[in-house]
């Protein structure tokens, strides 16, 4: 994907940087400044991740409006309640009780912004990714040694899929894509600037 304009990564994410970086795509890091939105039940996830990765991508490119600015935003939905980033340990550990021996959906918003020479305000191009992940029923030990770890730091659900050897064994089951999971989907980003490209050659 060398072919893809250099663009700005609305997040300071080492693991979106990285799935960003191993597919190819060169780019810069700016965080938002906008804080991520308190979990709303009247909201559907898929709407909460969208206008939370819009609100992030539209923080950064206000100031680089010449740029095309990528933002996402990950949410994890079971029984009806929405978790993002846990806090602190003690709201990690209810987010994993929660979690625990449960068919999840991780849902990630994606929005693109890119420069528009007919208005003031930007193209946007904004979609959504779920995955299921099914969990296998969490022992209070292996909470409280995931806890220890601090990996759940900065993760939605409160654990990343990708580490070793401790989130990865509490998942029995995924269904859909796996970089989902770990914060960005990848399939989706590649659909989403495949369009980029097309409105920009339209636009030239």
């Amino acid at each position: 994907m060398g072919d893809f304009p250099r663009f700005i990564l609305a997040s300071r994410s080492p693991r979106r940087c990285k799935l960003l970086r191993e597919a190819g795509y060169h780019f810069d890091v700016i965080a938002p400044t906008v804080s991520e939105p308190a979990p709303n039940p009247h909201t559907k996830p898929s709407q909460l991740a969208q206008a939370a990765a819009y609100f992030k991508a539209k923080s950064v490119w206000e100031d680089h409006p010449d740029q095309i600015v990528l933002a996402a935003d990950t949410i994890v939905a079971v029984d009806g309640q929405t978790y993002g980033k846990p806090t602190d340990q003690a709201d990690a550990r209810r987010i994993l009780t929660a979690l625990s021996g449960k068919r999840q959906a991780v849902i990630t918003g994606v929005a693109i912004l890119f420069p528009d020479d007919q208005m003031q305000a930007p193209r946007r191009i904004i979609a959504s990714e779920t995955t299921y992940v099914t969990f296998k029923h969490l022992a209070i030990e292996e909470i409280e040694r995931y806890i220890d770890s601090g990996q759940w730091k900065g993760k939605a659900g409160a654990y990343g899929i990708q580490d070793p050897p401790t989130a990865d064994e509490f998942v029995e089951s995924i269904e859909g894509s796996f970089t989902n999971v770990v914060g960005l989907p990848m399939e989706l980003i590649e659909r989403m600037f495949k369009s980029v490209k097309k409105q920009l050659k339209e636009k030239n």
